[in-house]
């Protein structure tokens, strides 16, 4: 690693942000090309079966007339070797005959996992893979964290959000839970927000809160799914998160026709299907007497969802973590006291604070100042 390594890594990592809310299921990938000190072409991974972040670069230095030959490349992922919905990315690398590619980290996707590396090195190209401490390898981690986890772990993602005073309350004393913290807290979730493929919320937040439950001031090219979990089919027809028009997924209890319930769940159903055509039933097994949040989240792994994000009331805050769904807990803290508000235990009821406190179960992540409130991060011990 050299100062140009650096400087040219982390205009790769600012060209994989740049996949955010396009890219999924495939993962965030920046690829810059240079030589001679000077950069050729750059790119990110596009929407699922068009050009990854390599041919992005490629086409773009071709196109303003570059010679490639005896390039180096920059690429924050593993370049992939097999043939999926587009060809490898090795084969497009080894046709511009580069010199050397700097890899900021190695593919979790087991048709690749280290053969993409192999195969250019077998053709002669140097290949450096940084360490995996670095700043850059972490940075490549933490944009694909959800790719990653689907890859080595077989599961989803799954980063629960909530705010609070400092005296640990979640809402005003009018109930009111929109607006404890500032603007540049509340850019920033939206930020996390954007990450996400699924956004989940249970149906008491939409009853009481009747939140848009979008991403607001950054721009996406793939809005996330909203999913209310709502076992009992009772979200309005008139709710705010159907008005953009982004995909709606409600995740409901599958009933048996011969249940006292059926004909009004489906009389529901049909109605809030009629009035908006993005919806999406997801009629689901029964724990107890609410909806298999298990069943759930396999449903989203089984449809290739990375990252789900959920900012839910106390009842699914309780039921994720007791469940072991939740990987990361994000936190914004506002340097207010509130007095009459709820008491922030009601974020997750029962002893999933305790649990989610365990030091054997967490670790710190991040801890950042943002204007006037704090942002931090916990991380489940996998």
């Amino acid at each position: 690693m050299n100062a140009f390594d650096e400087l040219y890594l982390s205009l790769a990592i600012k060209c994989a942000h740049q996949a955010i809310g396009l890219s999924s299921p495939n993962p965030r990938v920046g690829c810059v090309l240079v030589n001679d000190g000077g950069v050729l072409g750059q790119g990110f991974t596009q929407a699922a079966g068009q050009a990854h972040a390599e041919v992005m670069a490629i086409r773009e230095a071709q196109s303003a007339g570059h010679d490639l030959a005896g390039c180096t490349v920059y690429v924050t992922l593993e370049p992939c070797s097999h043939f999926g919905r587009t060809p490898p990315c090795v084969d497009a690398l080894l046709a511009i005959q580069p010199k050397r590619i700097v890899v900021a980290l190695v593919d979790a996707n087991p048709l690749v996992a280290g053969k993409g590396i192999a195969n250019l090195r077998v053709a002669g190209v140097q290949v450096d893979v940084i360490p995996s401490e670095s700043q850059w390898a972490q940075a490549a981690f933490d944009l694909n964290i959800g790719f990653i986890s689907r890859m080595s772990q077989s599961k989803v993602f799954t980063r629960l959000k909530w705010a609070s005073s400092a005296d640990g309350k979640t809402a005003l004393p009018d109930g009111r839970s929109q607006w404890i913290t500032g603007a540049v807290a509340r850019a920033d979730g939206h930020l996390f927000r954007a990450r996400a493929d699924v956004l989940v919320t249970g149906i008491g937040t939409v009853l009481h809160d009747n939140p848009q439950l979008n991403v607001r001031g950054t721009a996406v090219a793939h809005p996330p799914i909203k999913c209310v979990v709502d076992s009992f089919t009772r979200t309005p027809v008139s709710a705010r998160l159907f008005e953009d028009g982004a995909p709606v997924w409600l995740a409901n209890l599958a009933l048996d026709a011969n249940d006292a319930a059926y004909l009004e769940q489906k009389a529901r159903e049909q109605i809030l299907c009629a009035a908006h055509p993005h919806l999406k039933i997801l009629s689901l097994p029964k724990a107890g007497r609410r909806v298999d949040l298990k069943a759930l989240w396999q449903y989203f792994y089984d449809q290739h969802i990375n990252e789900v994000h959920v900012e839910a009331g106390a009842q699914l805050n309780a039921a994720v973590l007791k469940l072991d769904l939740v990987d990361e807990v994000l936190m914004y803290i506002a340097p207010r006291v509130v007095g009459d508000g709820k008491n922030a235990v009601a974020f997750a009821k029962d002893e999933c604070l305790d649990d989610l406190m365990k030091e054997s179960a967490w670790k710190w992540s991040d801890c950042q100042l943002l204007d006037s409130d704090a942002r931090l991060r916990l991380r489940r011990k996998r």
